[in-house]
């Protein structure tokens, strides 16, 4: 294994921990006891979980996305015996 497929196996392994942060820090859908009691439905709780829940989901896909193409590099690399 050469250099550049050290460097893109390295890049996948930081990706992917990046994609399993990400996932991590995304709300659950249930919301618990503040659905009994209406806490959930404060205009606040919803800006927020807006905001912070459609950036750490555009992350998901732009993180997938770079996963998804690491690794498809890596197969054709590894195909075509360049590393």
């Amino acid at each position: 294994m050469n250099a550049l497929g050290i460097v893109l196996g390295i890049v996948l392994a930081l990706v992917s921990i990046a994609i399993i942060v990400v996932i991590i820090l995304q709300e659950g859908n249930q919301q618990g006891i503040g659905v009994v009691t209406g806490a959930a439905d404060s205009y606040f709780s919803k800006n927020k979980a807006r905001s912070i829940d459609a950036f750490l989901s555009r992350w998901t896909k732009v993180f997938a996305a770079v996963f998804v193409l690491f690794v498809i590099a890596l197969n054709v690399l590894s195909y075509y015996n360049l590393l």
